[in-house]
């Protein structure tokens, strides 16, 4: 089974003072059903006083993935610390040409790193829509912010019915974004599934 390396969300636990990493369950069966297994990257993986940078790049040069996952939850902006591991991912990942997956705050992270901001959007809250394009069909729909144009080097392959961009594709390296959660289906879509495998090959 190859390894992917997974982004976690950061959840501030006010009642016990901590500060945690965390990861839906339903991403990891996603991925272990795709064949993967997924393996959460720390937004700590640095000391105090030390070289960011170049820890990060340390724990991904050991773990040496076959593929990175950018995974939903938090907006761009709320926690540095997890905007710079992702950013490290993403340049750890062009660098060798690693497959990457951007999961809805994983395709703005995407967007971001390649210099395109987000906009807010309305009517994308808890409800399914249509996309339309390269990517035909009916996903669920968790965000309040959306990508305010494709960034360079990209394409739009799916747009929702009022225009927004639900999904890209990068032109030269095996890098999509996906504005849905495939792992928050009841029932993990054959579509989503037959995707990521075609990606991460």
């Amino acid at each position: 089974m190859k390894l992917v390396v997974v982004s976690q969300r950061i959840d501030l636990i006010q009642d016990h003072g901590e500060v945690r990493d965390s990861l839906d369950h339903r991403l990891v069966r996603l991925l272990l059903t795709a064949g993967y297994l997924p393996f959460p990257v720390p937004n700590s993986v640095y000391c105090k006083n030390s070289d960011r940078l170049s820890e990060v790049n340390n724990w991904l040069r050991t773990l040496e993935p076959h593929g990175i996952v950018l995974s939903g939850g938090n907006d761009i902006g709320e926690f540095r610390e997890r905007d710079l591991t992702e950013h490290i991912m993403l340049d750890y990942a062009c660098d060798l040409r690693l497959p990457v997956l951007g999961i809805c705050r994983g395709m703005q992270m995407i967007g971001h790193w390649a210099g395109v901001g987000v906009v807010p959007v309305d009517g994308h809250i808890s409800t399914r829509h249509r996309i339309s394009g390269k990517i035909s069909s009916e996903v669920n729909s968790y965000h309040a912010y959306a990508l305010e144009e494709c960034p360079e080097n990209f394409e739009v392959i799916a747009r929702s019915e009022d225009g927004q961009i639900e999904a890209i594709s990068h032109l030269s390296l095996p890098w999509e974004g996906w504005m849905w959660h495939p792992e928050r289906d009841p029932e993990i879509g054959a579509d989503n599934l037959k995707r990521i495998k075609e990606l991460f090959l």
